[in-house]
């Protein structure tokens, strides 16, 4: 009897064992989106500090000459056109990157029911994936 009770807890704590290590991976990925996100908001503050540049320069156009400061605007202008294209760089490698990692979490909520109660998430989207994994198990299975 003590080989059949040895055998039990050797087996449930494998489960344990696996659900823990599926729950650190998704702490990892949490972890991840959580930094993409920061990005995100970093590249937001990027765009907007061109934006607020140009609407100061067009309150104030009425106290200079346009001409005048021409050589001034041109490697100003030049600047806020970069600092805009990195503020949607960093924005859209961010949204792309949230997006990556929300997928792979749902693919482990699909996977495992215990997860899958943990995060207490249905959405149509997880719910075609659930049925793309399950009929595409059978055929690895077989392979």
């Amino acid at each position: 009897m003590s080989r059949e009770g040895s055998r039990r807890d050797a087996t449930e704590k494998g489960h344990d064992d696996h659900e823990a290590m599926v729950i650190n991976e998704i702490k990892l990925l949490l972890a991840e989106k959580r930094t993409s996100l920061a990005s995100m908001r970093t590249g937001i503050a990027v765009f907007t500090l061109p934006l607020s540049v140009l609407s100061v320069l067009v309150a104030t156009s009425r106290l200079y000459d346009f001409w005048h400061v021409l050589p001034l605007l041109v490697p100003l202008l030049g600047l806020t056109a970069g600092l805009v294209a990195l503020g949607i760089y960093l924005v859209t490698r961010a949204v792309l990157r949230t997006q990556r990692y929300d997928r792979r979490i749902r693919i482990f909520e699909c996977q495992d029911t215990a997860v899958a109660e943990l995060l207490e998430v249905s959405s149509p989207e997880s719910e075609r994936l659930k049925q793309r994994i399950a009929r595409d198990a059978p055929a690895a299975v077989r392979s």
